[in-house]
């Protein structure tokens, strides 16, 4: 005996009463116990929808769908960091290394000078702000997806909600930025790493805040194809 949609609509609202909000993930498990309700029925043909629903989920254990949850976002995570790491590769081939090296020579080259204090507090305090700006912004944009697709994707929501992850660690190293700053700038090897530190934290809130976000919807239908339906 084969579900009908009404008896799959009810599987997608029982996932969602057991905390899955991801539309993939609530997919993947009502396909899971589909299979499993059909499987039971085969063997106990008597049992009604509702019991033979609740057999199915006892197979989950006694955390239900965390388990379930749990592996989804550290395969959705590992994903992201994959789409991150690939990004950032192209800054470090041709042609991008140009800006990359341009960035690095110029932000080196302030260092260098009287100022060179004053400007990286400013450089730092300038990455802050565009951070926040950028991570209030990708807030915004994931209501207004939610509200439009009426779904919430785990993928999405890394892109668009989890990226303030990052400012949050910025904001958290300010004392310690402080504190390397006090003997930075009278040693060329500490200039050059300061250096590079700063480009590497400009190129990688770029990516994470603006590049990632903009190719949002190709990296969505590329992970689910029903995504464009």
């Amino acid at each position: 005996m084969k579900l009908n949609q009404p008896q799959i609509q009810d599987l997608y609202a029982f996932t969602k009463q057991h905390y899955v909000d991801y539309y993939d993930l609530q997919t993947e498990l009502v396909d899971h116990l589909a299979n499993d309700i059909e499987a039971i029925w085969e063997v106990q043909p008597k049992l009604s929808f509702e019991e033979a629903k609740s057999k199915a989920f006892k197979k989950f254990g006694v955390f239900g769908f965390m388990d379930a949850l749990e592996q989804k976002q550290k395969a959705m995570s590992k994903r992201y960091r994959s789409y991150l790491w690939t990004e950032f590769k192209t800054w470090c081939a041709m042609p991008k290394i140009v800006i990359s090296m341009t960035l690095f020579l110029s932000i080196y080259t302030l260092f260098t000078t009287t100022f060179a204090k004053q400007f990286s507090i400013g450089l730092y305090v300038i990455i802050c702000l565009w951070s926040c700006y950028k991570c209030w912004q990708l807030n915004k944009m994931f209501k207004i997806r939610n509200e439009k697709y009426n779904k919430k994707w785990m993928l999405e929501d890394i892109i668009f909600n989890k990226a303030g992850i990052m400012v949050l660690v910025l904001l958290s190293q300010v004392h310690t930025f402080f504190t390397m700053l006090e003997n930075a700038f009278n040693n060329v090897y500490k200039i050059a790493s300061l250096a590079t530190a700063f480009t590497l934290l400009i190129l990688i809130n770029y990516i994470i805040l603006e590049l990632l976000p903009n190719k949002a919807e190709k990296l969505l239908i590329n992970n689910y194809p029903e995504f464009s339906l």
